[in-house]
């Protein structure tokens, strides 16, 4: 299996996202902690399944939440860049 890792502000997005949905529900927080894994496993089965959001990265919109993952990969290593919100600027992640 592939390795995933998240850079330091993808997890950062992931935390603010999470303790966003936990602070309103903890069900919701636990839904979204389980599109994001299930997310993760898709992206690590078949990364080059997703479209490209510029040359080099792909991206992978989650069901039930306004969030994509935003991730490029190199053979079996896959680097998520961005748990990325549908309402913000959509190259804020770009120097990362």
């Amino acid at each position: 299996m592939r390795s995933i890792e998240f850079l330091p502000a993808a997890a950062d997005d992931y935390s603010t996202a999470r303790r966003w949905y936990a602070e309103r529900s903890p069900q919701a927080a636990l839904a979204f902690e389980t599109a994001v894994d299930a997310a993760v496993e898709r992206i690590a089965e078949r990364p080059e399944s997703w479209p490209l959001c510029d040359e080099r990265h792909r991206y992978y919109i989650l069901r039930r939440f306004p969030f994509s993952l935003i991730y490029r990969f190199d053979g079996d290593h896959i680097i998520v860049v961005a748990v990325a919100h549908s309402s913000r600027e959509s190259t804020y992640w770009f120097t990362r």
